[in-house]
């Protein structure tokens, strides 16, 4: 991972917005792929990953929990017949994409990807191909602007908000400040869904290990990116208006999980939920 020259697998000439790329700071969609043992981030990237790393070592295997969460969640809702997918903060693709669990269920399923980083967007653009049944959209897009991403074309286009949609937020709002204020944020995206829509989150918090997540915190906040646990209380103001899922906001591991012998050894530095709109 010492080259500073990401594999940028693009198909196509790559768009002007896809070019715009600081090296020089580092991108929590690019740490979370060191992380996942992905090549596609920058020495700054690395240098937060491998600092944070070290005063937490859980922090790997939660990023590793965080994914697998986002995959049962996304399975959950098709299976619930949810559609119609739009995934804010989407990461650098990795296996059990949005698109490919809900596709995988339902073909028909119409997914949007929105991610702020030019890095992401252009392997989105390569990667995430979806079934010919279904439609996959990706939009470079800043969580914090709701209306630049709820009226973009081509989300108007993809999705039907007459119709229940899935709001997918995994691993992201940690990165936006209090000042940002969050739930206001959240709540323009849900209050733009119809009922019966869902929302899912992971958020990291230090509820339950509060001495790891704070050594996490104080090693990754050492650079101009930082992130902000909260708690469970503070979380679940996220879903005002939704009614919760069994079984309530837990940490990651244990929402739906799978068979896993060794979950009990998790570190638990995350909660995950899913709330259905009423």
């Amino acid at each position: 991972m010492a080259n500073d020259k990401p594999f940028l697998p693009w198909s196509e000439t790559p768009e002007p917005t896809s070019l715009k790329i600081d090296t020089s700071v580092p991108h929590p969609a690019r740490v979370y792929d060191y992380w996942l043992g992905g090549k596609d981030n920058f020495e700054a990237d690395r240098k937060v990953a491998e600092a944070t790393h070290a005063a937490s070592p859980g922090v790997v295997q939660g990023a590793k929990d965080n994914r697998a969460f986002l995959g049962r969640a996304v399975r959950f809702l098709a299976e619930q017949g949810i559609r119609q997918f739009l995934d804010i903060g989407t990461g650098i693709p990795t296996q059990g994409n949005t698109h490919e669990v809900a596709q995988g269920v339902t073909p028909e399923s119409k997914i949007v990807y929105v991610d702020n980083d030019p890095i992401v967007m252009v392997h989105a653009r390569a990667l995430l191909r979806g079934t010919p049944e279904g439609k996959t959209t990706y939009v470079e897009a800043d969580l914090r602007d709701p209306e630049s991403i709820l009226t973009h074309p081509d989300v108007l286009t993809t999705l039907d908000f007459d119709e229940p949609i899935a709001i997918v937020i995994v691993g992201t709002l940690m990165f936006i400040k209090d000042d940002e204020d969050p739930f206001s944020i959240v709540k323009q995206y849900t209050d733009a869904v119809t009922a019966g829509s869902y929302l899912a989150i992971s958020h990291v918090t230090a509820d339950f290990e509060p001495e790891a997540v704070g050594a996490s915190a104080k090693a990754y906040n050492t650079g101009p990116t930082f992130f902000t646990p909260r708690t469970g209380a503070e979380i679940a103001r996220f879903f005002d208006g939704f009614e919760l899922v069994e079984p309530g906001m837990v940490a990651v591991f244990d929402w739906h999980p799978d068979d896993d012998p060794f979950r009990d050894t998790r570190l638990a530095g995350a909660y995950g939920a899913v709330g259905r709109k009423l």
